[in-house]
């Protein structure tokens, strides 16, 4: 499984931003899917994720009201939707899957993209 993550940029506090993350190499129909984050000079931190069956989501509480994170099947596509940007937000951003219609939720993920940056200017 390949993950490829694109949609970062630079943009100001208040804007808004869609992630997209396309996978490649198998169908990621029955795999959990979900995004992260690293902040320069912190630690990858969990942002959001979406179950393998599509009927549970588990959002970190800084960003909750603010992000959605959607998949879309049929393209092998997972996004991020992001709103009400804040300079705390600035990070790369990586989106990872996990097989075999497990629920990790927030760890143990076992496929990761190459992450895209997203800059938010105050």
């Amino acid at each position: 499984v390949q993950l490829q993550a694109s949609g970062g940029g630079l943009v100001q506090s208040g804007d808004s931003l869609r992630l997209s993350c396309a996978g490649s190499g198998h169908p990621l129909n029955y795999y959990t899917k979900a995004w992260f984050r690293q902040a320069p000079g912190k630690e990858r931190e969990f942002v959001a994720a979406v179950k393998w069956s599509g009927d549970d989501t588990d959002y970190a509480d800084s960003v909750k009201g603010r992000f959605t994170m959607s998949r879309n099947n049929a393209k092998n596509m997972m996004y991020l939707q992001m709103n009400s940007l804040k300079p705390e937000d600035t990070a790369v951003y990586y989106c990872a899957t996990d097989p075999g219609r497990r629920w990790p939720r927030r760890s143990n993920y076992s496929y990761w993209g190459q992450g895209t940056l997203v800059t938010v200017s105050s």
